[in-house]
């Protein structure tokens, strides 16, 4: 039995993060055995790759360096935390994944798309979400909510990074959910944090129901739909 790979994309200060927080909390409660997990990180080597690439002290990384040290973090966590939890039936909620190379090595430091295609594919052994929550916000907004949360002083290295910048890796975000429409759901990342949390759920039932996952010990699960 395989689980349920759902994946949380957008740009800094979408709510991404937030968003799969309440997504695993309300489908643990509801007996839904839940692994909750992060790109770059997950485990300990991982982890140790994400505070090179997201330390300021790193300084200024070369694309293709950038790209590898993503990969080699993808490939340890996908090996691993999250194939195993996949194939003992489990939802997996991922903040960040694929689409996020494909949007911030791709859109925002422009290598190639195929070459991007090819290496997600090695790192993780052809894995593809089934569903990803894309929270779409505006770059100016994205920008501010990162300050009220770090402020300007604790951004991380690629925090840093220019308008122009996060304006390119929006644009292909919004690009891939065009191009798969049937595995993006598209959600504005500025409406109210309840009323998104709502949507997510629900088509997150929606694919627990389909699958027929098992539960831990709760045979009439509390369904928020």
């Amino acid at each position: 039995m395989r689980g349920l790979l759902l994946t949380l994309e957008g740009i800094e200060g979408s709510g991404k993060s937030t968003q799969a927080q309440m997504l695993a909390e309300s489908l643990g409660a509801s007996g839904v055995v839940v692994l909750r997990t992060r790109e770059p990180g997950g485990v300990p080597l991982a982890e140790t790759i994400r505070g090179l690439l997201l330390s300021p002290d790193s300084g200024p990384i070369q694309p293709l360096t950038e790209l590898l040290l993503f990969l080699a973090a993808r490939a340890e966590h996908v090996a691993k935390k999250v194939r195993p939890a996949l194939e003992a039936g489990h939802v997996v909620i991922c903040d960040r994944f694929t689409d996020a190379t494909l949007a911030y090595q791709g859109g925002g430091r422009s290598v190639p798309d195929d070459l991007l295609r090819r290496l997600n594919s090695l790192a993780t052994g052809g894995l593809v979400p089934d569903r990803t929550y894309l929270l779409d916000v505006d770059v100016t907004l994205g920008s501010e909510r990162t300050d009220r949360r770090s402020g300007a002083a604790g951004r991380d290295r690629i925090e840093r990074a220019s308008a122009e910048f996060f304006d390119a890796v929006r644009r292909r975000y919004l690009e891939l959910a065009g191009e798969e429409p049937e595995r993006f759901l598209l959600l504005r990342g500025n409406d109210p944090i309840a009323d998104v949390a709502r949507l997510i759920q629900e088509d997150a039932w929606s694919l627990i129901r389909s699958r027929a996952l098992p539960l831990a010990g709760r045979p009439n699960p509390r369904n928020p739909t």
